[in-house]
């Protein structure tokens, strides 16, 4: 993390990375920050890594909670520019969901497509959990996504 002086700005990576710090430095988890400010773990990551815009009195309670600077507040409600990586990740964890869309994306597609029609599902309007379910074979990765369905416009 950059050290910001007067004359420098801070940016919302320094605060993702700020977040990163703090949360390691108090031992939190996710699901206790966010539980702490109100909202699920799956958003409250996202938000924290500037892929979504935290409402106002989330971000103050963001600032709060994770003892930010003032300035971050403002940086926390700005609308994100969605940017990702385009090549196939190495991350292991994250290439099985490239791999999961790249094998069943086109079923997913099929079977939303056969049960609501010629549409997609948000990703706008969305939530999704990540739970952990024993299993005596080894513990399952457990991941519910529900998106508002959106029709296809013709005109």
């Amino acid at each position: 993390m950059k050290d910001l002086t007067m004359t420098q700005t801070m940016t919302k990576e320094d605060v993702t990375a700020m977040i990163l710090s703090a949360k390691k430095q108090a031992g939190l988890t996710w699901e206790e920050i966010a539980e702490k400010i109100g909202m699920s773990p799956v958003w409250t990551h996202s938000a924290a890594m500037g892929m979504n815009a935290f409402p106002a009195e989330k971000a103050k309670l963001m600032v709060s909670v994770m003892g930010l600077p003032q300035e971050a507040e403002s940086l926390l409600i700005e609308s994100p520019t969605k940017i990702w990586q385009q090549a196939v990740p190495t991350d292991p964890c994250i290439y099985r969901f490239y791999e999961i869309v790249g094998v069943y994306g086109p079923t997913l597609k099929a079977l939303i497509q056969e049960k609501f029609g010629d549409g997609i599902m948000s990703a706008i309007d969305f939530d999704m959990s990540v739970t952990r379910v024993p299993n005596p074979k080894g513990d399952r990765v457990k991941i519910e996504m529900s998106g508002k369905y959106l029709g296809y416009n013709s005109w």
